[in-house]
């Protein structure tokens, strides 16, 4: 279950801002060993309480002397580069709010032309009451949208699939025609001729053996047993 968002404003309750002063300082200590140790990097930590006469520092007094003076040594505009004070993480705040707010009204905007110009399409509504700064918004989007569709359009055009070309059929002359149909005759007349005469050429085997040497692919061992 995660935990309830806190809101970011002074305690008034003596009790709660003093167990919730233990319990955050506690956490920020441990955030400050966890980023020295993970990243190898020196930091340290000074807390001033009301509830303590004196500082609470980490890692050591030793420690955070040799951090300051290593800060100390640094030029005075990257000192101040990224310092703020209370006046200054407001003014931050208030900035990056109201970047917010302007960004929140512009889509309330757009979803409101939006809305507008459907019921128009489908009869329900009209323009008519649309201040000059409207108008403009809705044909700003007016435009956009045919844009849009028309991109849409051609993205599909791409991706139709060609049919395929029709199988050409194979052509047959009339000479190839007429020789197929007298080998054909032929064959036919050489079957029958062939059946009628069965006993000339195997007695007593019958039609079954007859028709042995007209198969594709005959048994071996049939093949050689009767037609070595």
């Amino acid at each position: 279950m995660t935990r309830k968002k806190v809101k970011l404003a002074f305690i008034a309750n003596d009790s709660a801002r003093k167990a919730t002063f233990k319990k955050r300082k506690k956490g920020l200590m441990k955030k400050v060993h966890e980023l020295s140790t993970l990243c190898g990097i020196d930091a340290c930590a000074i807390i001033y309480s009301p509830y303590e006469s004196q500082p609470e520092v980490w890692p050591n007094n030793i420690g955070v002397q040799r951090v300051l003076a290593q800060f100390k040594r640094m030029p005075l505009m990257e000192q101040s580069k990224k310092m703020v004070n209370q006046e200054s993480f407001i003014r931050q705040r208030i900035t990056k709010t109201s970047e917010q707010l302007k960004k929140q009204i512009k889509e309330n905007l757009e979803k409101e032309m939006n809305e507008v110009m459907y019921r128009c399409l489908t009869g329900k509504g009209s323009i008519e009451n649309l201040i000059l700064t409207d108008l403009n918004d809705m044909g700003r989007l007016v435009d956009r949208t045919i844009k849009d569709i028309c991109g849409r359009i051609e993205s599909l055009k791409k991706c139709v699939v060609e049919p395929p070309a029709p199988r050409q059929q194979a052509t047959v002359t009339t000479n190839e025609m007429i020789t197929r149909g007298g080998v054909m005759h032929e064959t036919a007349q050489w079957f029958t001729d062939w059946i009628n005469n069965s006993s000339e050429h195997n007695p007593g085997l019958g039609l079954v053996y007859e028709m042995a040497p007209f198969v594709d692919n005959p048994n071996p061992i049939w093949s050689n047993a009767f037609f070595p």
